[in-house]
């Protein structure tokens, strides 16, 4: 009970389009535009009140085309990060793309984000919620009524469906030495095959290699978004904890791209055009996300293969030796695969995680 004592948490249904907090984050000029607001605007929204009455907000943004009606309406694309509090990566990634479209305004639809989903965990660099410990991106769609990760997720979820989004771009992170890649929920019966289409053919548009989930990740909150009918895309984008400014321009031109593909924005924008693929990935193509084989014994882990690298069938991948430098175990590729990236850690105990993968299905 004590750890949820700061947590007697006012939900508030804030309309981000009518109510804002400028003496926190001024606003930019009124648009040239008669009636129309601002072209990009910032708010607060209120989420919860803690037991010493302080209250917590949420950083919200939006981008709206100039030309007003319907074409400044539609497409509608949410940009979401920071989900857990150490990825960071993804809050700068948005930093950036909304600077962008201050100065390249969009030719059409609407822009926004949630740049930092969990403050809370973000104050204490926390992937979960420090106070109930749990994962705020397991949490989705939420319960007014439930627990804390659960109250946020709700009046997040609401925020972001309410109107029924385009397309969602969730940003998180991943282990330090790693690429950027899109990722697909393996979704599930709820999940209809055109929708999940539509979904890589977005993911198709970042630019990424794309790897669909082996397993259904239940809470999250792109599963959660798939679940409604919406199209979500998960990108991870490198290491947590720091931000990485190579892989921040790489997720800025590959949105940018996205929302190109969508003819919002001009295709030669401010960001540099994403690489190729690594070879032998195909634009467009959808590979499968494992982690196997896992260590079966203990040890350090000497890793023979380099995130990006394309290696072949029973290729080394990691060598695990005692402490006398003898070998236990050379892990070898299941099948040729795309490398995603390697673990943080070269300690090594039986059922540690060590590569990811994408390989063909």
């Amino acid at each position: 009970m004590l750890a949820h004592a700061y947590w007697i948490a006012t939900i508030a249904s804030t309309d981000p389009t009518v109510k804002s907090h400028p003496a926190d984050d001024p606003k930019p000029p009124d648009s040239p535009h008669s009636g129309l607001p601002p072209l990009v605007r910032t708010a607060l929204l209120p989420f919860l009140t803690g037991s010493d009455l302080a209250r917590r907000r949420l950083p919200w943004m939006e981008a709206r085309s100039a030309s007003g009606g319907p074409a400044a309406e539609s497409p509608l694309i949410w940009i979401t990060a920071c989900c857990h509090g150490d990825e960071v990566g993804g809050m700068v990634v948005i930093q950036e793309l909304f600077k962008a479209l201050r100065t390249h305004p969009l030719r059409c639809g609407t822009v926004r984000a949630f740049p930092l989903m969990n403050p809370i965990g973000f104050d204490q660099c926390s992937r979960l919620l420090p106070a109930s410990g749990e994962d705020l991106n397991r949490s989705f769609p939420g319960d007014p009524a439930g627990s804390p990760a659960q109250r946020i997720a709700h009046f997040l979820f609401e925020q972001i469906t309410k109107p029924v989004p385009d397309l969602v771009l969730d940003l998180h992170n991943d282990w330090i030495r790693s690429i950027p890649y899109s990722v697909i929920d393996a979704g599930g019966d709820e999940i209809d095959k055109r929708l999940r289409e539509a979904t890589i053919a977005y993911a198709g548009t970042l630019e990424f290699p794309i790897v669909g989930e082996s397993e259904m990740v239940a809470g999250s909150l792109s599963h959660s978004l798939l679940s409604r009918g919406i199209p979500a895309v998960t990108l991870e984008l490198g290491e947590s904890h720091v931000v990485n400014e190579a892989n921040v321009a790489l997720a800025a031109g590959a949105i940018w791209s996205a929302l190109a593909s969508l003819a919002m924005v001009d295709p030669t924008g401010p960001f540099p055009p994403p690489p190729p693929l690594p070879l032998p990935v195909s634009p467009g193509e959808l590979l499968r996300y494992t982690d196997r084989p896992l260590a079966t014994k203990s040890g350090i882990a000497r890793f023979l293969c380099q995130p990006g690298q394309s290696v072949e069938c029973h290729q080394p991948l990691v060598r695990v030796v005692n402490a006398f430098g003898r070998v236990q175990e050379t892990l070898r590729a299941p099948s040729a695969a795309l490398v995603l990236g390697h673990a943080d850690s070269s300690v090594v105990f039986p059922g540690t995680p060590l590569v990811a993968l994408a390989v063909n299905w």
